[in-house]
């Protein structure tokens, strides 16, 4: 097999081959078809995130086709096709799993993160955390679904019964969140770097009836703004922008320090909330209604070995969706 592997901190990825992983029980082998590159996998190289485990192979929106099951596996079978998002275990007997909230699992997993993840030609996954993926869909466009898709589903559920959601930071998981608003009736602001009006214009080519720089007013007050950008600077921004009883929710993994802001930006009932990992729940409604909502990728495809190329064109901002590696 060929991988991608991240030695240290802020190295750049290096391929390397090594033997094909054989599966221990309960796992599978997947042999990828396409895995996109995640914001979090930039903090990962960053070394922003204690847990992850060095040397590393990162990548966890994985779209691939099963080769090899290990013992005890019943499902999947032998080629079928499987997504392999973040959540790779959870320990099934803290009181988290034991009460439907498998995301905050007091042991958990994270694919490329604690194991090697799918920048790679193969890897390993458990069984019970893959993904059933139809046959007929395009591997490079559904990659970011894995992450981008699922971790942007679960922070606009947390908006609650919101109409009106501003988006802060169109990137990979805004454009497709955009599109679920869309499709559930919702009206959408996005709130971009300021002066980035390409990636305004793209925010309006996908149903956001406004778009702007974060240092814009905005033309009408939020019932909730939803923050995918890393800046925690955008957290007191966010909540002057939201009416009272608004939320603000943070959908990324890590954010830079919020700055210190007056109480009256939280008073009125606002709240302001995290969204930590996801669930296998989320993965099965969120791919019902990804069919039902019309939901398109934007994505540009890489060959594995030039992973440092799609991660430097990710950070610089300048991609309108996601980079995605194809081995």
């Amino acid at each position: 097999m060929l991988a991608m592997v991240m030695r240290q901190v802020g190295g750049p990825l290096v391929l390397e081959h090594r033997p094909d992983p054989e599966p221990c029980p309960g796992e599978v082998r997947i042999r990828v078809e396409a895995c996109a590159v995640c914001r979090t996998d930039l903090h990962i190289i960053d070394g922003d995130l204690p847990q992850a485990v060095y040397p590393l192979v990162p990548g966890h929106e994985v779209v691939g086709r099963v080769e090899a099951v290990g013992a005890g596996v019943a499902g999947p079978r032998p080629d079928t096709r499987v997504g392999v998002p973040w959540l790779g275990h959870a320990c099934g007997h803290c009181v988290y799993c034991g009460t439907g909230r498998e995301n905050l699992c007091d042991a958990p997993g994270f694919t490329g993160c604690t194991r090697d993840g799918g920048f790679a030609s193969h890897l390993l996954a458990e069984a019970a955390f893959t993904i059933p993926l139809d046959a007929s869909l395009d591997p490079v466009a559904t990659a970011p679904l894995l992450c981008a898709g699922l971790i942007g589903w679960r922070t606009l559920r947390m908006a609650g019964e919101a109409v009106i959601v501003g988006l802060y930071g169109f990137g990979a998981a805004a454009h497709i969140v955009a599109q679920v608003c869309r499709w559930q009736g919702r009206r959408v602001f996005a709130v971009t770097r300021p002066g980035d009006g390409e990636a305004q214009s793209f925010a309006r080519s996908l149903g956001a009836e406004w778009a702007g720089g974060s240092d814009e007013a905005l033309p009408e007050p939020l019932d909730a703004a939803l923050i995918f950008a890393p800046d925690g600077r955008l957290v007191p921004t966010a909540l002057a922008a939201v009416r009272k009883g608004g939320r603000v929710v943070c959908g990324g993994i890590h954010m830079s320090d919020i700055p210190r802001f007056p109480y009256d930006l939280l008073w009125g009932e606002r709240a302001v909330l995290s969204v930590a990992n996801l669930t296998r729940e989320d993965a099965r409604t969120f791919f019902e209604i990804v069919p039902q909502a019309g939901i398109v990728t934007h994505t540009r495809a890489y060959p594995l070995a030039q992973a440092n190329a799609a991660i430097a064109d990710h950070r610089s901002g300048t991609l309108q969706g996601a980079a995605v590696l194809v081995p």
